[in-house]
């Protein structure tokens, strides 16, 4: 949204400011995270690295399944992953995103944007993670949050060379991309967040970044 500003008799086009912002509540990065990152970016990417920063190529949106902003946070907090045996042979890092947005759209930065989170298989080297509270039937994302989605994909895309927004449940469609580095073929889980009707409405708004389109299934055969 813009309006006409007179300075000087000259009119003159502004943007408005922006209405959003971020609240920067950072999760545990001590030393053990940061071997824990260290040694992610090793042994699942073969990135040998001295810092456990990355490149932001991406930007992934997810849900919690948690219901509370505060329950979710908890669970991002600790270095080592609690629980989740389906990764926990991959890795002790605990899982995490840079981002989390509230259900009444408070936009939450965990890590700095720079510093690599584990939120998204094969990608985690060069992708954003945006968590969204809630995503169960009973708890459905909210329309704030889908504004601040959009107002946060935004202010990355103008930040950092974004190249692909997606959902969590479009990342295997990137295996034999060129950004695609796990080396574990049989490292895979299904996931559905944060849902289609979500991704159509963020992609939508934030079109004129002119993403590129996600990698075609019959082009990587």
């Amino acid at each position: 949204m813009r309006h006409l500003i007179l300075i000087f008799g000259i009119v003159v086009l502004a943007a408005c400011a922006p209405k959003k912002g971020i609240v920067d509540k950072p999760i545990l990065f001590d030393d053990e995270r940061k071997a824990l990152t260290l040694d992610y970016l090793s042994s699942r990417y073969g990135l040998q690295q001295e810092e456990p920063t990355i490149t932001p190529k991406m930007i992934v949106l997810h849900w919690t399944v948690i219901p509370t902003f505060e329950a979710s946070f908890e669970t991002f907090y600790p270095s080592k992953l609690p629980s989740r045996p389906d990764i926990k042979a991959a890795s002790a890092l605990n899982v995490s995103s840079q981002f989390m947005v509230d259900r009444d759209g408070t936009i939450y930065r965990l890590l700095t944007e720079t510093t690599m989170a584990r939120h998204v298989i094969g990608l985690n080297h060069c992708a954003i993670g945006v968590e969204n509270v809630g995503g169960t039937e009973d708890l459905p994302l909210t329309a704030e949050q889908v504004e601040s989605n959009i107002w946060l994909v935004n202010y990355l895309s103008d930040k950092y060379d974004i190249d692909y927004l997606i959902g969590h449940y479009e990342y295997t469609l990137f295996e034999g991309h060129e950004l695609w580095l796990e080396k574990d073929d049989g490292y895979r889980t299904e996931k559905t967040d944060p849902g289609v009707d979500f991704m159509e409405k963020v992609r939508e708004a934030t079109k004129e970044h002119d993403f590129k389109s996600l990698p075609e299934i019959e082009q990587r055969k």
